[in-house]
Parts: structure tokens; sequence; C-alpha cells
């Protein structure tokens, strides 16, 4: 069994049970509905969570209790050396900052290594999949954090909505400019290269919009990835209760790069109360080389 245990959130769209099934640990995102708490995956179904979603109930986010946080890195230290925590980007969430301010307490000095990954949903994942493989192969968790965030950038995902009602809601967009977008029938482009969710582009419709993504895609690899085989490369794709679409748009990546598995996931639900049914995402992604695993 390997020292080293590896940690994340559920930013990361590693269900419990993925998790069992990966050898990892996921903490559950904490978000409420008209007040009441619910841990990500633990209290709530998915499908009871849109429900409640799509009924304009009032839904926000919060990050994870320091007790539990806490909690998690204790249990795991009494079956393992030290421990990998690698939560959602600290540019989209305060929580990795708090998570690694008490990483420095004495107790959980050298022993609790956490990542400002940069990433989040199916990049996460692909990172924390990564740090499990690293640490199987003996790799110290200090180790695996350096190389973590040495090639945290090396990621993109972009985004486009079917609604701007859910950035209105979490006040992202201005009830103004949210209803300007709806006439005008606009479907943002957002992007993740790095800490920050930011505007990319702007569409009329969403096959438009799914053209311009894989534009975009097609340019991080010409420019961003030049050189690297298409086999050094990741290509995912996330959704909210849009999986046929996905499904339709994995065909289109695919008749682009043929050789791409191209894996789709929901995005997770802590994600999904700010961007709304019917987001559509593609990340594309650098894999570490076989000399990390060395």
């Amino acid at each position: 069994m390997s020292r080293v245990a590896v940690a994340t959130d559920s930013n990361s769209g590693i269900t419990q049970e993925e998790a069992k099934r990966l050898g990892v640990t996921v903490l559950p995102m904490p978000f409420y509905i008209d007040g009441q708490l619910y841990l990500e995956g633990v209290d709530l179904s998915s499908e009871e969570f849109y429900k409640k979603l799509t009924s304009s109930r009032d839904i926000s986010t919060s990050m994870p209790a320091v007790g539990d946080v806490m909690d998690c890195w204790n249990r795991l230290l009494k079956d393992y050396e030290e421990v990998v925590y690698i939560p959602m980007s600290s540019g989209l969430s305060s929580s990795c900052l708090t998570a690694r301010n008490f990483a420095e307490e004495e107790e959980y000095q050298g022993k609790v290594f956490v990542v400002d990954n940069h990433r989040i949903s199916v990049t996460l994942k692909l990172s924390v999949i990564e740090a499990k493989k690293m640490a199987d192969a003996g790799k110290s968790a200090d180790q695996i954090r350096r190389v973590l965030e040495k090639t945290a950038h090396e990621s993109s995902i972009y985004i486009t909505l079917d609604t701007l009602e859910y950035l209105k809601r979490g006040g992202r967009l201005t009830p103004a400019a949210a209803m300007i977008g709806t006439l005008l029938h606009i479907k943002p482009v957002l992007q993740i290269q790095g800490e920050k969710l930011d505007t990319f582009a702007k569409a009329r419709t969403i096959k438009q919009a799914k053209q311009i993504m894989l534009d975009a895609v097609a340019s991080d690899l010409r420019n961003r990835f030049a050189g690297l085989p298409m086999s050094d490369i990741t290509i995912s794709m996330a959704h909210i209760q849009s999986r046929e679409e996905a499904n339709l748009f994995r065909q289109e990546a695919r008749a682009l790069w043929p050789d791409q598995e191209i894996i789709i996931d929901p995005l997770p639900s802590s994600i999904a109360c700010h961007l709304g049914p019917g987001a559509l995402a593609i990340t594309c992604t650098r894999n570490l080389d076989d000399s990390y695993y060395a």
C-alpha cells in the first residue's frame, strides 16, 4: 500500500462510489437549499438536486467546514504517513487558501501537502488520478504537490451556457445584463485557463457556441501544446443535465480527433448552482509523461 493518501473535494466530479474504486478520498462540498445544509453526493441525489435547482429554490454554495477538512486529514493520517489534498482552484474558491493555512499548523507540517492545482471538474479529476499513480509509484506527498503545481496551467476548460438566469441568481451577472443577453439569445462561452472563470466569446446558438469551443481546443493543440502527439493529450467533456447534447458534441469532437476516447462526466452540483441546466464544457489537458511515475 502507498504511504501517501490522495484526497480531493467533490468539485472534482468524483463520486463517493468512484472514489472507492480509485483509492482516493473525496470531501463532499456543502451547499444550502432554502437555508438547509446538504453535502454533495451524500445527503441528496443528483436527480433530487436538479429538481430543486430548476424549481427556483434558493441554492447557495459554501466551502467545507474547517473541522470537516481536519477530520478528513486526521482519519487518513491514521493509516498513511502523508496526505496530498487537492481542492478546487484557489482562483474560484478560498477553500484552497484556508486548507493551506491549516496545513501549516504544527500537527500537519510535513504530513499534509495542499496542492493549488488551478483546476476544477474533469481537469481536477485527471490531476487526482495522476496524483494517485504517483503515490503508488512511491513518490512523496511533497514531490506530488510540486509536480501538480508545476503542470497546473497545462489545461483549458471552455463552457457554454443555455441560460443566463443562474449567473444572475449568483450575482455574477446583473439582472439588466441577463435580460439583454436573454433577449438577444446570447450563449456565452466561458473559459477557465488557470485561476479565473472569464468570458471567452459570445454566440447566438448552441451550434455556434460548440464550434467556438472546438476551434478554441484546436488552437490550444496548435499553439499551447504544439508538437505534442495526441496520445499526450486528454480531451474530456462535462455537462449539466444535457447528456444527449454532450454525446452529439463528442461525435463532432471525435471527427476532429478520432484517437481520443473523450470521457463525458456530469458537472458537480456545486458548479451547477452557478451555471444552470444545459451547460456544456470541453477540456483539453496535457498528460503527465511517464518520467513522473518512474
